[in-house]
């Protein structure tokens, strides 16, 4: 029998509990409480990075661009004030008879009338619906049209002597022709716009497939892409500057085939607007007549522009 006594197990000091904190209910249950305002104001806030300023040669290449900027609007704006100019002075000084041409103040003057009685509105809107609808007729038939004769050459030769029968007759010699089929309503209209416009688009377009880089197609052929491939990957983006200038081309003869067709018979219009004013001696709106249409043209020309920009950012900028 064992007579070894184990010393006793020193006794712990029993901590004192700390007090019980009630849970908090709802979504901020387990959110970490708060710092003290003491200790969040002894940390310093982190400072924003310094940006660093413009070296002189960027800003002095900013400062250039925006010269060029100016410089170049005002070179195009000049040529147009000093024509305004001459209008407006000639007149006065009856270097022209101011019944036949009336200073420009006055064509704005009789400008304002048209716009303000309603009449310009009514004929530009007039005008605007037959030019648009045939243009887009021209690109929607010619284009899908104009890629098919470049890239396939049996279409080609199928085609191309009734090409050459028709592009070579003028859109006004047929105008009567339009007419009498057709009829004076929008139809014989919109089609004699539509047969002017189709041309540029289409002739463009079979350029545009047929003078594509050849060192391009044999790199694609290289690396055996398919027919379908080459055309969507090679054909249609090289294709892209040539096919806008022709739809460019189509833009400008969409107005000035319009107006020389509402002058033969029409009821609203340009063309009829100006067409009335002649008859009726109201000369400064029959010019009012004519600067809506340049004006109209001009800011279609920059619209297309600005297709053209957009389609094909990827080569040189294109200059309006």
């Amino acid at each position: 029998m064992s007579t070894d006594v184990s010393p006793p197990a020193p006794s712990v000091l029993a901590r004192p509990k700390a007090p019980a904190v009630p849970a908090r209910s709802g979504p901020t249950a387990d959110a970490v409480p708060p710092t003290s305002a003491a200790s969040t104001a002894a940390v310093p806030a982190p400072r924003a990075a310094a940006q660093p300023l413009a070296s002189p040669a960027a800003r002095f290449r900013r400062l250039r661009r925006l010269r060029a900027v100016l410089l170049t609007g005002l070179t195009k704006s000049l040529a147009i004030a000093l024509l305004l100019g001459l209008w407006e002075i000639a007149p006065r000084l009856e270097l022209v008879d101011p019944t036949f041409l009336p200073p420009f103040s006055e064509v704005v003057v009789a400008w304002t009338g048209l716009l303000g009685n309603g009449q310009l509105v009514a004929n530009t809107q007039a005008s605007l619906t037959r030019s648009l609808s045939g243009f887009g007729l021209s690109v929607l038939i010619g284009v899908p049209l104009g890629l098919l004769i470049g890239w396939y050459k049996p279409v080609a030769n199928l085609l191309s002597p009734l090409l050459e029968l028709f592009r070579n007759t003028a859109a006004l010699a047929l105008l009567p022709v339009f007419v009498l089929i057709l009829g004076i309503g929008e139809t014989s209209k919109i089609s004699i716009v539509l047969y002017a416009c189709i041309w540029p688009v289409l002739l463009n377009t079979i350029s545009a497939v047929r003078t594509v880089d050849p060192t391009l197609l044999r790199l694609a052929r290289s690396l055996n892409l398919s027919p379908l491939r080459l055309f969507q990957k090679v054909i249609l983006p090289a294709s892209v500057p040539t096919v806008f200038t022709g739809i460019r081309l189509a833009g400008a003869v969409s107005i000035l085939v319009l107006v020389a067709a509402e002058m033969v018979g029409a009821k609203a219009g340009l063309g009829y607007l100006i067409n009335a004013s002649q008859y009726n001696f109201a000369i400064p709106e029959m010019y009012a007549g004519i600067v809506t249409i340049s004006l109209i043209g001009v800011a279609f020309n920059q619209l297309l522009v600005g297709l053209e920009r957009r389609f094909t950012a990827w080569r040189a900028p294109v200059n309006g």
